[in-house]
């Protein structure tokens, strides 16, 4: 989708990375993504080192890290005394938070399953759900 010259208008990005344009404007409004020049129209030029970063932005969403995650490993990336170390350092505590959701959505999920198996006669005027979340 990129024209000849290899740039893209902020919709052809869009469109290339599957991002919606307002997100893009938002990852430079807090600096994942750098703000570029704009054509004599006074439209943004993007170019395919922005594509890259931002798949692999958009990609990091998907895998649930927080945007200050997604800033620290760019900030790896970019610097010249990164190590694969540090990446995976990084990636592990954030498998660790996930695995902590995982758990604790399991719990929940436990304690709904046990709620509802409470509630066996539909048609009691007390309902032990509404008591059980009352106590």
């Amino acid at each position: 989708m990129a024209n000849l010259s290899g740039t893209y208008s902020r919709g052809q990005l869009s469109e290339v990375t599957g991002v919606k344009s307002e997100t893009i404007r938002y990852y430079e409004k807090c600096g994942l993504l750098a703000v570029t020049a704009r054509s004599a129209g006074g439209h943004r030029i993007y170019s395919v080192d922005h594509v890259k970063r931002l798949q692999f932005i958009r990609r990091c969403r998907e895998l649930g890290f927080s945007l200050g995650e997604i800033e620290g490993l760019l900030e790896l990336d970019s610097g010249q005394n990164k190590t694969c170390e540090q990446v995976r350092h990084a990636t592990e505590v954030h498998l660790r938070d996930v695995q902590e959701k995982i758990s604790d959505l399991k719990k929940m999920e436990d304690t709904l399953v046990e709620l509802i198996s409470q509630c066996d006669d539909l048609s009691s005027p007390t309902c032990p759900i509404i008591e059980a979340l009352s106590e």
